[in-house]
C-alpha cells in the first residue's frame, strides 16, 4: 500500500488548543502529498454542523481548506474526488455505524492505497484499524459489525492512561483491558497516550509526538515506546486485518 497516516490519540491535550500539537505533522503530511483542500469526517459527533466549524477554523489557520463530507450531496464522491481525508474524534460506535451505513468503508480503503493521505484522531485512529474492539468509546448506537477499515494490521487504544498506584478505584484500567481483548483476539495493541501520534509511510512506522506508547502483544511482556521510535514490527504482524484494505 502507498499508504500515507497520521494516526493521532487525541486532538488535544492539557495546557494547548484543538490539534495544536498535531499542527506540525499535519502540514508536513498535507505539504508533502501536495493537498490543498481536506475532507473532514464529522461522524463521530451529534452536531456536526459546530463540528465542521471548528474543523474548517484550524486548517484554514494551518493552510489548508476544509469541506465536510455531511454537506455533500454524495458523500462517497466527496471521497472520490477528497485529496485528504480527516476523521476527528467522538464515539466511535457511531462514527463506524455512519461510515457503514453510507457505504464508504471500501472507498475509504481504496483512496488510501492510492496514496490519499489520511489523518484520523482518537475515534478516526480507531476506525484505521482492524476493528473498533480497542475503543474506550460506550457502544451508544450499534454498527452493523465491529470490522472498520482495516487500513493497518493493528489496534489502537487512544487516551491510553497507565495504572495510578495510588487511586482508590477498584474498576479495570486501560491495561487489563487490552489485556483481556488479547486473550481473544491476535492483533497487537498500540496504546498511545495523549500527546502520542503514529506516521505511517508505505511500510515504515514511527511514533511521534509528545508523549510515549505502550506495545502490548499476545503472550508477550508489554513494551514501552518513547518517541521517535520505529515501529514496523507492527506492520509486519502476520495476520491479514479484519475488513482489511484491499
Amino acid at each position: 500500500m502507498a499508504r500515507r497516516l497520521l494516526l493521532i490519540s487525541s486532538s488535544v491535550v492539557y495546557g494547548s488548543g484543538y490539534l495544536d500539537h498535531a499542527a506540525e505533522e499535519i502540514r508536513s503530511l498535507l505539504g508533502t502529498a501536495g493537498a490543498r483542500t481536506v475532507l473532514f469526517v464529522p461522524y463521530a459527533l451529534f452536531d456536526r454542523d459546530a463540528y465542521a466549524v471548528r474543523a474548517r477554523d484550524r486548517f484554514e489557520a494551518l493552510g489548508f481548506a476544509l469541506e465536510s463530507i455531511h454537506d455533500a450531496s454524495d458523500a462517497e464522491a466527496a471521497v472520490r474526488r477528497a485529496e485528504a481525508l480527516f476523521i476527528g474524534g467522538g464515539n466511535t460506535f457511531r462514527l463506524l455505524a455512519h461510515l457503514q451505513r453510507l457505504g464508504l468503508l471500501e472507498p475509504i480503503r481504496r483512496r488510501v492505497g492510492d496514496g490519499m493521505p489520511y489523518i484520523g484522531s482518537s475515534a478516526g485512529s480507531n476506525v484505521a484499524c482492524p476493528t473498533l474492539k480497542t475503543t474506550k468509546d460506550m457502544p451508544i448506537v450499534e454498527p452493523d459489525s465491529f470490522d472498520a477499515l482495516g487500513l493497518v494490521p493493528f489496534q489502537i487504544s487512544p487516551h491510553y492512561l497507565d495504572p495510578d498506584p495510588h487511586s482508590t478505584h477498584m474498576g479495570e484500567t486501560q491495561e487489563e483491558r487490552i489485556l483481556q481483548f488479547l486473550e481473544e483476539n491476535d492483533a497487537p495493541v498500540a496504546g498511545l497516550r495523549e500527546g502520542a501520534m503514529l506516521g505511517v509511510e508505505g511500510d515504515s512506522i514511527s511514533l511521534r509526538g509528545l508523549a510515549g506508547a505502550r506495545i502490548f502483544r499476545r503472550g508477550e511482556a508489554p513494551v514501552e515506546m518513547l518517541p521517535v521510535a520505529p515501529l514496523e514490527t507492527l506492520l509486519a504482524h502476520a495476520r491479514p486485518p479484519i475488513g482489511g484494505a484491499r
